[in-house]
C-alpha cells in the first residue's frame, strides 16, 4: 500500500513536470534565464513613427517635427520623430486594445517636468491607476537631470526616461500626457509592449503622487493610504526638500497593513535605512594616515533596487536649498497585503541637545504597486502652483 503510494506521488509530479514544460510561454516574465524561449507573443512599439502600433504601419508620415529637415529625403527618413503638446492640452501617447503587458518606456519630454502628468488607463478604467508628474515616474522629481541605474527606472544622458515595470492589461490600455504648463512641449516617446495572454492572478500596476510643502509640525507624511484590495507594494520615490539646516532623515517609515490601526506591522529604522543606506548617506574621509578627517560629505549611489542619485546642494545664492532625491525598489521583497495598506514617513533631524527634531520640510512622494480589482479613489491632484518646485 504505502509502495503504491509513492509510486503516484512520483507519477504526478513526473506528470506534472511535463505538462509545465510543454506549456506555451506567453512571452511574460522575460529574463536571462528564459530568453532563449519561443513565444507566440506579438511584439509591437508605439511612437511618433507609428501611432498606433499596427503591424508595417511605421515611418509613413509624411508630415511631422521632422519634415523641415527630411524635405530632401522624403517618406520614411525621420519624418515625425517627436509630437508637440500645446500647453493646457492632454495627448493621448498611446491607445492599445487587446490583452497583453508594457515592458519598457523610453521617452524624454521637454520644458518643466512637475507640469507635464503621466496617467494611465487599464481596461476600462474611467480613472487612471498612474497619476505621476512625468518627472517624478522616472525620479527627477526635481527638474534637474541626474543620471539612474536600476532595475526598474534608468535615467541616461540627455535626460533619457526610461522605465522597465511591467505593465498587464486584460482588454485595453491608455495612457495620456497633460501638459499644465503655459508653454508648449515637446515629447519623444517610445511604448513598447507584447500582446498576449495575460495570467488570471495578475496585478495591474498603480502610481501615485503626494506632495507637501511645508509638512505641519508633528504630522508624519502620508505616502499613500487609498489601497484598498489584494497586492503587492513595490517601490517608493521621494524627493526630499530640507527646509533647515542639519540632518533630515531621522524618520522611520511604516507600513499599516490589513486593519492595522495605531501601530505598523512593518516599522524602518530610519530614512537613509530604509533607502538601503546609512550614517546620513555621508562619506567619511580619511588621510595618509588612515585617520578620518574632520567633515563628511553626501554620496550619490545608484543600485539595481535603492538609490540616491540626486543631491542638490545650492549655489550660495538664490537656489540655497539642499534637495535629496531617493529610490527604493520592493522587487525581490515586495510588501503584499491581502484587504488594505497604508505608508507614511516621518521627517526627523536633531535639536542641539540630542533630541529629535520634527521638520518641516518639502516632501514629494511617488509610490508604486501592483493590485487586483478596482483601485480606490486617489486624493485630488496637486495644483500647478502646489506642483512648483522653487
Amino acid at each position: 500500500m504505502v509502495k503504491n503510494y509513492f509510486l503516484t506521488i512520483c507519477l504526478c509530479v513526473i506528470v506534472a513536470s511535463f505538462v509545465d514544460a510543454q506549456q506555451k510561454f506567453n512571452g511574460l516574465d522575460v529574463g536571462l534565464g528564459n530568453l532563449y524561449r519561443t513565444s507566440d507573443a506579438k511584439t509591437r512599439s508605439i511612437s511618433p513613427e507609428n501611432f498606433t502600433g499596427e503591424k508595417g504601419k511605421g515611418g509613413m508620415a509624411t508630415n511631422g517635427t521632422g519634415a523641415n529637415a527630411s524635405r530632401d529625403l522624403g517618406q520614411t527618413w525621420k519624418v515625425s520623430p517627436s509630437v508637440v503638446i500645446k500647453k493646457h492640452t492632454t495627448f493621448t501617447v498611446a491607445e492599445i486594445n487587446g490583452s497583453g503587458a508594457i515592458q519598457h518606456i523610453w521617452m524624454t519630454p521637454t520644458g518643466n517636468w512637475r507640469y507635464s502628468i503621466i496617467r494611465f488607463y487599464w481596461d476600462d478604467e474611467t480613472t487612471p491607476s498612474v497619476e505621476v508628474p512625468v518627472g517624478d515616474f522616472f525620479c527627477m522629481g526635481w527638474g534637474k537631470y541626474a543620471p539612474v541605474s536600476s532595475l526598474a527606472v534608468a535615467v541616461n544622458p540627455g535626460s533619457a526616461f526610461n522605465c522597465y515595470w511591467p505593465m498587464p492589461f486584460r482588454k485595453k490600455c491608455r495612457i495620456t500626457m497633460e501638459n499644465i504648463d503655459d508653454a508648449d512641449m515637446v515629447l519623444y516617446y517610445q511604448v513598447d509592449y507584447t500582446l498576449t495572454d495575460v495570467p488570471e492572478d495578475a496585478g495591474y500596476f498603480h502610481a501615485q503622487f503626494r506632495r507637501v510643502n511645508p509638512l505641519p509640525y508633528k504630522k508624519d507624511f502620508v505616502l499613500v493610504d487609498s489601497i484598498k484590495g489584494k497586492g503587492q507594494y513595490v517601490g517608493t520615490y521621494i524627493a526630499y526638500g530640507s527646509n533647515k539646516n542639519g540632518w533630515w532623515g531621522e524618520g522611520e517609515i511604516k507600513f499599516f497593513m490589513d486593519g492595522d490601526t495605531k501601530f505598523p506591522t512593518i516599522n524602518g529604522t530610519g530614512t537613509e535605512d530604509y533607502f538601503c543606506g546609512s550614517y546620513d548617506f555621508d562619506t567619511r574621509h580619511k588621510d595618509a594616515e588612515g585617520k578620518e578627517k574632520p567633515g563628511t560629505e553626501y554620496t550619490e549611489f545608484c543600485s539595481p533596487y535603492s538609490g540616491l542619485p540626486q543631491v542638490i546642494r545650492g549655489d550660495g545664492h538664490y537656489n540655497i536649498a539642499q534637495r535629496f532625491g531617493m529610490y527604493r525598489w520592493h522587487i525581490v521583497d515586495p510588501i503584499r497585503f491581502e484587504k488594505s495598506l497604508k505608508v507614511t514617513i516621518q521627517a526627523l533631524g536633531w535639536r542641539h541637545d540630542g533630541r529629535y527634531m520634527p521638520l518641516q520640510d518639502d516632501i514629494a512622494s511617488t509610490v508604486f504597486w501592483y493590485q487586483t480589482g478596482e483601485h480606490g479613489p486617489f486624493p485630488k491632484f496637486p495644483s500647478k502652483d502646489e506642483l512648483e518646485v522653487n
